[in-house]
């Protein structure tokens, strides 16, 4: 009998009378005490685990190789609720509330694999060259001017965005702007809390002066994407004449929707009684609205803008409006953002409507962008990119520049390469066998190859006055250049 295991001495009446179940009897008596420190081990291991699960602490993902999750990153913002749940099984989720890659956690930009992000922060090449291992970045939104999509491509990132989600609510800001420079409902309400006395036809003519019908009157569209046509149906039905400009368009567009083409930039600043902006912003037509292209709208014309604050020299409609020569504009995107009446040259400009970037918004549009943003990130963990992505902005760069061939996807991130190799709970299967269908799973981990054929390479979406415009070959496109909000 072993020294201190007194306990089990009742067991001596038990034993047989042969000599070799003595001998095991014995060695059954010896090994209790060790049997019984591993089983307090285990007890052990198991409070700690549970205690780990209260606490918030991941444990080892278990279904195949013991690589820790990819790492999302919500870059320039906080709520992660609507993302959560679609990635917590596949990813964790992390936000930096960052306005610059200055703010970003160094563990943000040498772990994370996926980037989520709204238009509140820029990335340019030197910008993305600070993530070490970022695959994919997703615009929250449809514009992305303020990604440097070519040199994103170059280092091997795909660059999506959601160009459909807010498109009713950008169109619907933009007739309420158009509608408030015609009505001047704006002034007149401004008018009766300053305290003015409103009561004769003379005190209405003053402070309602500029107001004017709008049936008959000629909206000009430069860019005929999804909002420019979602605004001219709306327009059409207040009584607008509609004229748009559109190099990027095939030919017949107007046919269906019943409006008027004009071939030049010039032709429609000139017959316009209002102009709205529905283009992209890009190196090629950077202040497009400026001096000279002021000079020659109608005098007293109408200005609205909703696409992008570059597209605007804000310097030159102020002017144009202290002089006249624009009777009123809207802007919900300016030159600088975050914008404030208290900088810049618009400042002191009158007849002026500013709303801070918010004509996408609604609560609806919103949520959708971010659900749709979260699915394609776990298209890009559960698929392979640029192929399982569906609104990958920058294919051609990817496609022409290859730069993850011939590397090791496992040394990257696994996980990134045909998704997770095997379904939850699923260890390994023997060799030459196939996962029966999962959905959401791709059954074999197979090397990330850019192998999609260059894409075609569109001109500049709005022209600078004096460019030549080149016009595209006609045929249908998954995205209209000019669908940016």
């Amino acid at each position: 009998m072993v020294e201190g295991v007194h306990s089990y001495s009742h067991t001596d009446r038990l034993r047989p009378a042969s000599r070799y179940s003595d001998i095991l009897m014995d060695l059954e008596l010896q090994y209790i005490p060790f049997l019984e420190t591993i089983s307090t081990l285990v007890l052990i291991i198991g409070h700690f685990f549970i205690f780990s699960v209260c606490l918030g602490i991941r444990p080892p993902i278990m279904n195949g190789p013991m690589h820790p999750r990819p790492l999302v990153a919500l870059l320039d913002g906080r709520d992660c609720t609507v993302e959560m749940p679609i990635l917590k099984d596949v990813a964790t989720v992390a936000f930096c509330d960052a306005q610059s890659t200055q703010e970003i956690h160094e563990k943000v930009l040498n772990e994370a694999v996926g980037a989520l992000m709204y238009h509140t922060i820029t990335l340019m090449r030197e910008d993305l060259e600070k993530f070490k291992g970022l695959r994919i970045i997703v615009r929250i939104g449809s514009g992305y001017d303020n990604i440097d999509i070519k040199s994103a491509g170059e280092l091997g990132i795909a660059v999506c965005n959601m160009p459909a989600a807010s498109v009713e609510e950008t169109a619907d800001s933009t007739l309420c702007h158009i509608l408030t420079l015609y009505r001047r409902t704006t002034w007149l309400h401004q008018a009766l809390r300053e305290g003015t006395r409103v009561q004769s036809v003379e005190q209405i003519r003053e402070v309602a002066s500029g107001a004017a019908r709008i049936r008959g009157e000629t909206l000009g569209l430069i860019g005929l994407g999804r909002v420019g046509q979602a605004v001219a149906l709306r327009a059409k039905a207040f009584g607008f004449n509609v004229i748009f400009y559109d190099p990027y368009l095939a030919d017949g567009v107007e046919r269906s929707l019943g409006l008027q083409r004009v071939t030049t930039l010039q032709d429609l600043l000139f017959h316009s009684d209002c102009v709205s902006l529905h283009c992209s912003l890009n190196e090629h037509n950077h202040h497009l609205i400026n001096d000279f292209t002021i000079k020659q709208m109608r005098q007293g014309a109408f200005l609205v803008n909703t696409a992008r604050g570059g597209l605007v020299d804000e310097k030159a409609l102020a002017q144009a409006l202290k002089e006249g020569r624009i009777r009123g504009a809207a802007l919900d995107v300016h030159e600088t953002e975050p914008f404030s009446f208290s900088q810049g040259p618009l400042k002191d400009a009158p007849n002026l409507i500013c709303t801070p970037h918010a004509a996408w918004y609604s609560e609806q549009a919103s949520l959708e962008m971010r659900e749709e943003a979260a699915r394609e990130i776990r298209r890009a963990i559960t698929g392979r990119i640029p192929d399982s992505l569906k609104n990958c902005v920058n294919k051609e760069f990817l496609s022409q520049n290859n730069h993850w061939a011939g590397v090791d996807p496992a040394t990257v991130h696994p996980e990134l390469n045909g998704a997770y190799r095997y379904p939850p709970g699923v260890v390994s299967l023997q060799a030459g066998v196939l996962l029966p269908p999962v959905e959401g799973i791709v059954p074999s981990a197979v090397p990330i190859t850019h192998t999609l054929p260059p894409s075609v390479t569109h001109p500049p979406h709005a022209p600078s006055p004096g460019q030549n415009t080149v016009k595209p070959p006609e045929g249908d496109r998954e995205q209209h250049p000019n669908d940016q909000l």
